[in-house]
């Protein structure tokens, strides 16, 4: 007999600990083993992106207290947070099913009989007094319970992961539209500046033209100049009230009196040689591709419980408890109440509905094994443009910087030569025109490779930890 018992206790066990769970096979990443161009290893540093705090990446003291700010107010971040909130109550409604559920029920009831149908004379009206505590609980012998329980499991992990991509995102975007309103002020800057030499220009012009000593060509070309970089500078104002504006939407707050100086354009300096490693550590650290894989493993618990529903559920209730007429006595004498009821479901006909189920997680598995290669394809496109960019814009600066340097010769070689007699002022107010194109186009590709340095950071999973 008492083999017998310990034979059921084991096999209860063995049970107990099955589930129809699937064995998850992660799929093979359907990128190339390296990055386009060849090795992109860096001497600058051997951190990865991911395991760098954007405090070490951003030097600006200014920049790191907006990213503060937009940490504790943005509102898309604090839905993510709230995301995963919500996903660990769900995981705790699940994983409370694998445990018995156990409620009290006292109550009163005072009932009146009638006589006409009793065998009491005349009725009776009777009082009784019920405490019972009942508990009930699912033998879960082929693991629906604890296939639910786990893929509620993977969605919090996965809502987690979403919230990491949220703050990357709000991190990068952050840095993105306050490096760009620091470049709106420096072109500001650049067309003030030039709007004062070509508005000096255009004074000393009108005056020689009234005395007969310039044409009316040099005089409307140095009109239209002016009145050219005049609208370039509106143009900037414009852009810097724009991108005020998107800063104060990212930050979720009026951007407070009190923030720290920030550096000026010029002197903004970011890692701009990360290590970009190998694809394959890369992709084992951006959260929008382990999300993607907690979804998937979500989807593979799915099918275990769809599998289960094909198999009896034994649902064991029970309850034990004390009922009398009188409240004295409802825990004396012999008051004492209790019921066990075990219930078995057997699922016989229903019309394919439970073989339906378990096709639609398995098509559900599929789509989310595509979205997971869709997520790491992408990480890795993100990742080469990042790269291919960040080389060609190295190559554009420096082409950039002596387009400048010949510009600005060119533009005093000009001048000089007007001032001799030898040159028309329209030859230097056009030599002034591209001098003031190649400074705002340089300034443009500086912003770039700052820009480039960011959406690196990002794409190799930068900026989650804080």
């Amino acid at each position: 007999m008492n083999k017998r018992r310990l034979y059921l206790l084991s096999l209860g066990t063995l049970l107990g600990g099955c589930t129809m769970i699937p064995k998850y096979d992660r799929p093979p990443a359907p990128v190339s083993s390296s990055w386009p161009g060849g090795s992109t290893q860096s001497k600058a540093t051997n951190a990865a992106a991911s395991d760098m705090d954007w405090r070490d990446f951003f030097d600006d003291p200014r920049l790191r207290s907006l990213i503060s700010l937009a940490l504790e107010n943005n509102r898309d971040l604090r839905v993510a947070t709230l995301r995963v909130e919500e996903a660990r109550a769900q995981y705790r409604i699940q994983r409370a099913g694998l445990f018995p559920g156990v409620q009290g029920n006292p109550s009163l009831t005072r009932q009146r009989f009638s006589g006409a149908v009793t065998a009491f004379n005349g009725g009776t009206t009777l009082t009784t007094y019920n405490l019972d505590v009942g508990a009930a609980y699912e033998l879960d012998l082929f693991g629906r319970a604890r296939s639910l329980k786990k893929e509620a499991l993977e969605k919090y992990f996965t809502s987690d992961e979403a919230r990491k991509s949220v703050q990357i995102a709000l991190v990068s975007e952050v840095a993105t539209e306050y490096l760009t309103q620091l470049r709106l002020l420096k072109a500001k800057a650049i067309a003030n500046q030039t709007l004062e030499a070509v508005q000096e220009s255009y004074n000393l012009i009108k005056r020689r033209f009234q005395v007969g000593a310039a044409s009316e060509l040099e005089l409307r070309t140095a009109e239209g100049q002016v009145q050219t970089v005049r609208v370039n500078s509106a143009n900037f104002l414009q852009l810097l009230a724009e991108s005020e504006n998107a800063l104060v939407l990212l930050v979720g707050q009026p951007l407070p009196d009190d923030l720290p100086s920030g550096k000026p354009f010029q002197q903004q300096h970011l890692l701009t040689d990360l290590p970009a490693e190998v694809p394959s550590e890369v992709l084992q650290r951006r959260p929008d591709i382990l999300a993607a894989e907690h979804t998937l493993k979500a989807a593979n618990a799915d099918i275990g419980a769809a599998r289960a529903a094909f198999f009896p559920r034994i649902l064991l209730t029970g309850s034990a408890g004390t009922a009398s007429a009188k409240l004295t006595d409802l825990f004396t004498g012999p008051s004492e109440t209790w019921s066990f009821s075990p219930q078995l479901t057997v699922p016989i006909f229903d019309v394919g509905s439970t073989r339906a189920k378990l096709d639609v997680s398995k098509v559900s598995r599929k789509i989310e094994i595509a979205n997971y290669e869709k997520a790491i394809q992408t990480a890795f496109r993100e990742v080469a443009d990042a790269l291919a960019i960040r080389s060609i814009l190295d190559e554009k600066l420096k082409a950039q910087e002596l387009l400048l340097n010949a510009q600005q010769k060119r533009f005093d070689i000009t001048y000089a030569r007007y001032r001799q007699g030898v040159d028309s002022y329209v030859d230097v107010l056009l030599a002034q025109r591209d001098l003031y194109a190649a400074q705002q186009d340089l300034l443009q590709f500086q912003a770039a490779r700052l820009l480039n340095a960011i959406a690196l950071y990002r794409s190799l999973g930068g900026g989650w930890k804080s």
